[in-house]
Formats: structure tokens, sequence, C-alpha cells
């Protein structure tokens, strides 16, 4: 995950060093060598993401192994003779040495099988799936939330450089930067929930149920995980946004009478939002992880609730099957991130 992450900083540098251009021109012909560069690109990331997903199964598994859980003890008693625990051990395929098992494990959950809980029987898969909408909802709230604000905020202070509006949206992303999520989710709890109860507490309605309460749960969570980012996609979006109307092309459209929201709108901004994507694509594993944290503060039967309750109970299975899951997650928003900005990033363009 972290290679992952560190391949997106990357794109994000070479996109905010590179990203110029006139708005509104031709779109580039697309070339078979800037095909075959694409491809070799879009090879590249799968194969790190192979990699990276690989290492985090093998990590995964090597640390549900060194837990020293007995689930045969356990679920037997005090009372269980060692020849019962011994059975209960093989049943459980915990007598088979620890690269066997983990290859086992591993196919098993290529096929979407990844065992059994040890103290309820229920398949992990089901759990996860019953998990997995809450903690995907949080993070798709948090990344449409960081988009809206970042994008709104940061388009007003540049256009509005120089003034008290510019100088108190740096001032709010300064601080909004500084809030971990859960003491956001905090504040928020006690705001909007107690002292002006216009959203839930905590809970989960799943959008079958009542879309209304779907989303009415989903606010505050969302809200609390998106400030970071949401502070940081405004600073790029500002300075890009700055750097673009200060181009002699943005210069010769005011000389020709273009009016302004036109220049910003259509000229400059398609212009400056590679950078900006490029910082909220750093940020969407970093938004997918946080989820897991930031719905233990609302009380939501997310995969963190799971995880914790299973670690609790000395649940390997389930908990190795959330760790795998979140990070396959997170590995997957990242090669979509990665995509994206090879699309965006004006080195890939001018190649095709």
């Amino acid at each position: 995950m972290t290679a992952l992450q560190s391949v997106t900083g990357v794109r994000a540098a070479r996109v905010r060093r590179t990203h110029r251009g006139v708005g509104g021109g031709v779109a580039p012909r697309i070339t078979s060598h800037g095909a075959a560069r694409a491809g070799r690109s879009a090879g590249a990331i799968l194969a790190q993401a192979a990699v990276v997903l690989l290492l985090a199964s093998f990590l995964t598994f090597a640390l549900g192994a060194a837990s020293g859980s007995d689930p045969a003890a356990v679920a037997l008693g005090d009372m269980a003779t060692p020849e019962d625990v011994a059975r209960l051990n093989a049943e459980f395929g915990l007598d088979r040495p620890f690269l066997e098992r983990y290859v086992a494990w591993l196919a098993q959950a290529l096929t979407g099988d990844l065992g059994r809980s040890w103290f309820t029987g229920i398949p992990v898969s089901q759990s996860i799936g019953a998990a997995l909408p809450v903690s995907l909802s949080i993070a798709a709230g948090a990344t449409l939330v960081a988009l809206l604000l970042g994008g709104v905020t940061g388009v007003v202070a540049a256009v509005r450089r120089g003034t008290w509006i510019d100088r108190a949206v740096t001032a709010g992303n300064a601080a909004l930067a500084t809030i971990p999520a859960f003491v956001a989710g905090i504040v928020l709890i006690l705001l909007f929930a107690y002292a002006i109860p216009l959203f839930p507490v905590g809970g989960y309605v799943p959008p079958q149920v009542s879309v209304a309460a779907w989303l009415g749960c989903l606010v505050l969570p969302a809200l609390a995980l998106s400030l970071d980012a949401a502070a940081d996609l405004s600073r790029q979006l500002r300075t890009s946004l700055v750097g673009a109307l200060d181009e002699n092309y943005i210069i010769g459209a005011r000389v020709h009478g273009l009016g302004g929201a036109r220049i910003v709108w259509g000229h400059a901004l398609p212009n400056a939002l590679g950078p900006a994507l490029a910082t909220l694509g750093v940020h969407v594993p970093r938004l997918v992880g946080g989820a897991v944290i930031t719905e233990a503060v609302f009380g939501m039967p997310g995969l963190g609730r799971l995880a914790r309750t299973s670690a609790v109970q000395g649940d390997v299975p389930v908990v190795q099957g959330v760790l795998l899951v979140s990070a396959a997650i997170v590995v997957v928003s990242g090669i979509v991130v990665n995509l994206v900005l090879a699309r965006v990033s004006p080195t890939e363009r001018s190649a095709a």
C-alpha cells in the first residue's frame, strides 16, 4: 500500500511540474507509440499492485499465525483433552506447516473463499459482505465531499486572490489539515447531533431500506473523514488555478473580450485540474483506510467493528479476511488513481 501511494505521489509531482497548455484546443492524436507507452505504464502499475497485494496477503496471514490463538482450546473449554484439541486443530488445518497453510489460504481467497469463523462457523466472506458496504459508503461519501468542498473553496480563493476571502480560505485550510478525523467526528456529533439535532448520532441504515436515512447517517462521518483531503485539494487547486490565470493564453482571451466566467471555467480550470486531481488521488487510499477508523466513532457496523470484535475474540480467519479485503480495496483504488493520473498527465498526453 505504501508503495502504491508513493507512486501516486510521484505522478502528482510530475503533474504539478508539467501541467500547462491552452484550454479548448484540439484533442491530441493518439499514435501507436503513445498507445504502447500507455500500455506499458498500465502494465507496470498492475504488476506493482500485484506485488504489493501479495506481500500484504503474506503479512496478513503471518500476523494471524503469530497471534498464538488456539481456537480448539477456546471452543472445547478447559475440560478438553489433548486428543480433542489435536482433532479440532486438524479440522481447522492448523497442524500443517505455515507455508502450506498460506498457499492453501491464498488459493481459496482468490476464489472468494476466506474460510469460516472459528467461533460462529459463518463464512468470513459473508460477514465481510455485510460490513463492506458501510465502509465503502463512508469512503465514497468522503471523496465526494472532499471534491465538492475543496473544489469550490479552491476556485473561489483563486478567483478572489489577495482578498479577505482568499485569506479566510487559506486560514481555514491550514486549520482543517491539522484536525484528525476522529476529533472532527466527535465535534460534529456534539454540534449537529446534540446542539443542533440535524443528523443521527450513529448507526447505519441500508439504502434499500431508506435512501434518505442512508444519506443522513453518512453525512457526519463522510464530512469528518473528508476535511484533510478537502483542505489539500483546495490549496492545490488554488495554486494551480492562479498559475493558469497568469498564462499568456488567458491574457489573450481577456484581450479578445471573453467573459470572466468563461475564461475560468472553460479555459483556466481544465488546465488546472490535473495537479488538483493528483492531490486528491494521493488521499483516496487514505480515505478508504480512514473509513474503518471513522465508523468506530459513529458506531457503524462496518469493517472496523467487525475487525475489532473478531480481534478481541481471537477469531483469526475473520481478522485475516478483513485485513486482506481492506488491503485489496486500497490497492485497487491506487490502480484507478494512477491510471487516471496517467490520462490527465500532460507528459502522457503529449507522448500520445
